[in-house]
């Protein structure tokens, strides 16, 4: 029994040619370079202050870890939640599945390149959190009463930055083949329910501050729009896995 195909691009030479390096076409391409510029410059700043210890944002940060560990060590319940959830998506958890994803994608539909853009972006991003982290060498908080401990660097949060990458690049890989307003909503919201929920998750265990994991999403998000920008607009029209 042959398995199900939702979409086959156009496997011809004509299909997988590539466009002239127009003006026009570098500009759009100067865009992808633009997004991630912004994105690194946003997490510069962000490291930057928390580095030089800025009173408004170290006495938000302390605040809120305080307020939040506080809280989760009052409710058993919700603590055993948070630390299930530290361990479900956990970086090497998420972005393992988001690749067996891609994988299934590339299955379904053909769109092998399509696919294989959204694995090297995933891996990348995870990758590249790990060399901010080391760059930034952000100490972890520290708790009178700690309710969770956590190894490594603080800055950014690796949970909430490969959260956001993984769920930013499955929905940029399904976009096309979401025909329904009430199914791009829903993917899109499913992805900011999971990276909200993850980040806040960091917090309320007392692992993270809230500057790591702000800065953890928007490096996830703007990397893989970054990546799917360049992508995007270095195909060619004519494949289809680029026409959206």
């Amino acid at each position: 029994m042959s398995r199900p195909v939702l979409r086959r691009p156009d496997a011809s030479p004509r299909g997988l040619a590539r466009p002239p390096l127009t003006p026009s076409r570098l500009r759009r391409l100067g865009g992808a370079v633009l997004t991630g510029v912004a994105t690194g410059a946003a997490v510069v700043v962000i490291a930057v202050l928390v580095r030089g210890r800025w009173t408004p944002l170290a006495s938000l940060d302390q605040h809120a870890v305080a307020a939040g560990s506080t809280f989760a060590a009052a409710h058993p319940a919700l603590l055993r939640a948070l630390v299930d959830w530290q361990w479900v998506f956990l970086p090497t958890h998420v972005v393992g599945l988001g690749v067996v994803g891609a994988l299934v994608f590339w299955w379904r539909t053909g769109q092998a390149t399509r696919a294989w853009w959204a694995i090297a972006t995933m891996l990348a991003a995870w990758g590249l959190s790990n060399v901010v982290k080391e760059l930034a060498r952000r100490a972890r908080p520290v708790i009178e009463q700690p309710v969770e401990t956590a190894r490594g660097y603080s800055f950014p949060s690796g949970h909430a930055a490969n959260t956001a990458a993984v769920t930013t690049t499955l929905v940029v890989m399904v976009w096309p083949l979401l025909r329904s307003r009430a199914s791009k909503v829903a993917a899109v919201a499913g992805a900011v329910v999971l990276t909200s929920l993850t980040s806040l998750d960091r917090v309320l265990l007392g692992v993270h501050f809230p500057t790591d994991v702000t800065a953890g999403v928007l490096f996830g998000v703007g990397f893989v729009l970054a990546s799917a920008l360049a992508y995007k607009h270095w195909r060619a029209p004519a494949d289809p896995g680029a026409s959206s």
